[in-house]
């Protein structure tokens, strides 16, 4: 059987660093922080006090008001990212066979604000009026509702759920939705993913585990991937979205095409729940898989866009596994790599499409984002181009993205011009 080829052929993204794609873009390329004091709630109490959450926000630019009610702010970040890209993508839904256009949307998390607001408010009442829980209260919070609402807001028929892998989420749903395209079971898949947890339990939790950056004097320069000073990754939110196309469909319909999707791998550490193997042997097989898939050699990426996150840890396991497979750069003085966590966070399940976004973008503009609060690389990373601090005019043909989860999920996409 003849695989088919998958482009790109809209994009969506509500980010920290701006709320629509061209927004996020720019200041990535600015080199902007997309960092500050967190205000969803009161902070004060906790060891971290910062994030970078969505800014100006308004679901109703998005969704009827009535319906708005009825759905968990992460869902509302997932449509506003889906309605972007599938403007984008120039569509007429009139002309296309909807049973052909699926929704795979990621979530790390989902929820987790409804359940905290639900929870809190029937240990307040328990004991006076009795159980009382919102009729939307499960509908709000399962992890599988933003793929649902964006297929009931369309009327699209074709595959729809929800990949949950933690932070490697949105890069499986564009995995998946690629397999689905390229073996001919659907013209077209909206994929993404979106992540709203920056909310007490969310803080909290990941403060339990001491995994988050403290510097309150200095959020914007908190987060600092492959720097010696880094300590801990920070918080983001919001949505990225894909719209990704079978080629000959597209071309039919006289779509505009950013990229071509070639490849995808995927593996597990089956080493720790939350530490990466320190060998990096999952990293290195999910990254060997994609090339292979691509049929690529490790010389045609120019561009790697890396989970980079900012822990002490993983960064140095991550770049070591870069380094294994495309060599440092003595060896290999092409190759770049940026983490453009270094300005909107860890988007956690939005995390992969967003940062997919940013490799195609790499592609079309010709320009790769800096790793912003770079000063002074940590010698355990390995000695890779990490475009500390200023974004670099650079020809990307090939660029290929990381995303690695708790559990040990890992998952990389490869991305191509056309």
């Amino acid at each position: 059987m003849e695989l088919k080829r998958v482009v790109v052929t809209g994009l969506g993204a509500l980010t920290p660093v701006g709320n629509n794609v061209a927004e996020t873009w720019d200041n990535l390329v600015k080199g902007v922080s997309g960092a500050g004091p967190i205000t969803h709630f009161d902070a004060s109490k906790f060891k971290t006090h910062f994030a970078c959450e969505v800014k100006n926000f308004n679901g109703t630019d998005y969704i009827d008001r009535k319906e708005l009610r009825k759905m968990d702010l992460y869902t509302q970040y997932a449509i506003a990212a889906a309605k972007e890209a599938v403007e984008d993508s120039g569509m007429d839904l009139e002309k296309e066979d909807l049973n052909r256009i699926g929704v795979i949307y990621g979530v790390g998390i989902g929820g987790i604000h409804t359940f905290e607001e639900e929870v809190a408010n029937y240990t307040l009442n328990k004991d006076t009026v009795g159980p009382k829980f919102n009729p939307f209260f499960i509908p709000k919070m399962i992890a599988d509702i933003a793929s649902g609402q964006i297929s009931i807001m369309y009327g699209f028929h074709g595959p729809n759920f929800t990949t949950t892998s933690a932070c490697a989420s949105s890069s499986n749903a564009i995995a998946d939705a690629f397999n689905y395209i390229r073996l001919g079971k659907a013209n077209v898949i909206v994929a993404g993913g979106a992540e709203a947890a920056i909310f007490e339990a969310g803080l909290g939790g990941f403060n339990a585990m001491h995994a988050l950056s403290t510097r309150n004097d200095d959020p914007e320069r908190a987060s600092r991937p492959f720097s010696a000073s880094r300590d801990g990754f920070v918080m983001g939110e919001g949505a990225g979205c894909l719209i990704l196309e079978e080629l000959e469909h597209a071309k039919k319909r006289g779509a505009k095409i950013y990229a071509e999707i070639v490849g995808y791998g995927q593996s597990a550490d089956a080493y720790d729940m939350v530490a990466p193997d320190p060998e990096g042997n999952g990293a290195i097989k999910s990254m060997e898989l994609a090339l292979a898939d691509a049929g690529l050699k490790p010389e045609d990426i120019d561009y790697i866009n890396p989970h980079g996150t900012s822990t002490g840890l993983g960064d140095v396991a991550e770049s070591q596994a870069i380094a294994k497979i495309f060599g440092d750069k003595d060896q290999n003085k092409n190759l770049v790599v940026s983490s453009t966590k270094s300005m909107h966070g860890h988007m956690l399940g939005a995390t992969g499409a967003v940062e997919g976004i940013v490799c195609v973008k790499a592609i079309t503009d010709g320009k790769v984002p800096p790793t912003i609060n770079l000063d002074n690389q940590d010698e355990h990373v390995a000695n890779l181009d990490y475009v500390p601090h200023k974004a670099r005019d650079k020809k990307v043909g090939a660029a290929l993205s990381n995303s690695f989860g708790f559990g040990g999920h890992n998952a990389t996409l490869v991305f191509k011009a056309v």
